[in-house]
């Protein structure tokens, strides 16, 4: 049975992130190399994806299987949201299952501490659990009785954790809106850490007509995004990269001189590839967000349909100027070439991030017992 602490008497803190796409996964990169810059001994939890994107970025890092909730989409805004009500169940179950789960790896590898990536059953009565969400308030499209309905339920997961962690700034330089400032808070404490971005900043001049593509997201709405642009793409007279989404996937779609296309890219080929493209065409699910603004990039985002997270996501950064967003049904691509062109675009002041702050306290807290 592995000892309660490494050779070194480090801390030994297992990170989880939700597998309802992939930027639960990617938004967990900077906690994780926050923490090992910190002493601790990280672990790793998950599967599919979010295995596959954190496996590449910390191949030396020990990791568990943790089956994730697999939600399936519908092809449309409503059969998104009658999935999600047949799959809720499911769901409860799946949260059941992992916290049993979680009991189990606690007694087997002695963690200290858990941070879950909005996974609700990763908590624990003896162990620090830390809850990382930007969706404090959940947007319902059935009015605000049941958005205040779903909040409380909400609170009733979170407030059984020790601490939520949000990745957003304070309010009025924010990028979540009332999603993440709700007018009451969980009775755990709340600390605001900053945009959480595997992503840095730095200049590249930018190349003329030239698209950065983000895809991704649960199938099939992923799928229906990329066959939509890849087929006005046939007619666009510029260059793009379009980068899939899939990091597990092994069938390749040829690229062109102008069109490239990638399954995936560690971290700082898509860092790259994102600073010298003239606009970037995503969703706007919020590590992408997040992604674009501390890369400082001219955005247009097609919001998931259905998925109210990122349709209030996108108006709001749409009404402060921080993006242009489009209706997947009504994209066209030269249509929105040309209003991101008219489009007045305002940067978002990226102030200090305080992440490593509030790691070293947590941290305090843990070796005072």
């Amino acid at each position: 049975m592995p000892s309660r602490k490494n050779p070194l008497g480090n801390h030994r803190i297992l990170v989880a992130p939700l597998d309802w796409g992939l930027g639960h996964a990617t938004r967990c990169i900077p906690v994780i190399y926050e923490l090992i810059a910190q002493n601790v001994e990280v672990w790793l939890a998950g599967e599919g994806p979010q295995e596959a994107i954190l496996r590449k970025e910390f191949p030396s890092l020990p990791f568990l299987s943790l089956p994730g909730y697999r939600v399936k989409y519908g092809r449309s805004a409503f059969g998104l949201i009658k999935n999600l009500i047949i799959q809720w169940p499911s769901l409860l179950r799946a949260i059941g299952r992992e916290h049993r789960w979680l009991e189990k790896m606690i007694n087997e590898y002695h963690f200290d501490a858990i941070i879950s990536d909005n996974r609700f059953g990763l908590y624990h009565r003896s162990t620090p659990c830390i809850f990382i969400t930007h969706q404090l308030a959940v947007k319902s499209p059935f009015g605000k009785w049941t958005t205040s309905l779903l909040q409380r339920y909400n609170y009733r997961f979170i407030n059984r954790f020790a601490a939520c962690w949000v990745p957003d700034k304070e309010k009025g330089n924010d990028l979540a809106g009332d999603l993440s400032h709700p007018k009451n808070l969980p009775a755990i404490p709340v600390s605001y850490c900053g945009f959480l971005s595997r992503l840095k900043h730095f200049e590249l001049p930018e190349k003329k007509d030239h698209l950065f593509i983000s895809l991704s997201g649960p199938e099939p709405q992923r799928s229906l995004l990329e066959d939509k642009l890849v087929n006005q793409l046939s007619h666009y007279n510029g260059t793009a990269v379009i980068v899939r989404g899939l990091p597990n996937a092994s069938r390749l779609i040829p690229s062109t001189n102008d069109i490239h296309f990638y399954n995936h890219l560690p971290t700082d080929q898509y860092e790259q590839e994102m600073a010298k493209a003239e606009y970037v065409i995503s969703r706007s699910g919020y590590s992408t967000v997040m992604d674009l603004a501390v890369m400082e990039k001219k955005s247009i985002l097609i919001a998931t349909p259905g998925q109210t997270e990122q349709e209030y996501l996108s108006r709001y950064l749409a009404e402060r100027k921080i993006a242009l967003r489009i209706d997947q049904g009504e994209f066209k691509l030269a249509e929105a070439l040309n209003q991101a062109a008219n489009f007045s675009y305002c940067k978002l002041e990226n102030t200090e991030n305080k992440l490593s702050g509030i790691i070293a306290g947590f941290l305090s807290t843990l070796k005072a017992g």
